[in-house]
């Protein structure tokens, strides 16, 4: 796996992986930046966001679990002094899917936080994880939650 980062200006940066997709990183206006693009740190969280949410999606739907959504509302607390490392960071899975099994969609989180994961796992060497859930129903005729 690779990664580049350009140099835009001030603290603007470009940043392109090696599948082809680029994103815009920026600082607020008091450390330089114009608010153009996501905080670096900003980016890890929604990296192991989506890395836990892969993971429990594709958990779910091997377990043949009716699954029509999946929101990760991830929350972090950092150090006061630099480093600023993440110290706690908790994740709240909300998903969505007519008669889940609790049961099912526990499993899918403590394997993705355990086992699958490589996001989790490493922030988890600097940072306490915490996961906790909530099941909605999916009304037949209702679309899924705007993201």
């Amino acid at each position: 796996m690779q990664a580049r980062v350009k140099w835009v200006e001030n603290v603007c940066f470009v940043g392109e992986s090696s599948s082809g997709h680029a994103l815009v990183l920026d600082g607020a206006p008091e450390s330089g930046g114009r608010n153009l693009g996501m905080r670096p740190m900003e980016l890890l969280l929604i990296g192991m966001g989506g890395c836990t949410s892969f993971d429990v999606v594709t958990i779910l739907k091997k377990a043949r679990q009716p699954i029509t959504d999946c929101v990760a509302e991830i929350t972090a607390e950092r150090a006061e002094t630099v480093p600023k490392v993440f110290t706690k960071i908790h994740v709240h899975f909300i998903v969505t899917g007519q008669g889940l099994a609790p049961a099912q969609v526990e499993r899918a989180i403590k394997l993705s936080a355990e086992k699958y994961c490589s996001a989790s796992l490493m922030l988890g060497k600097a940072a306490e994880i915490t996961h906790d859930f909530e099941i909605r129903e999916f009304e037949i005729g209702a679309a899924p939650e705007a993201a």
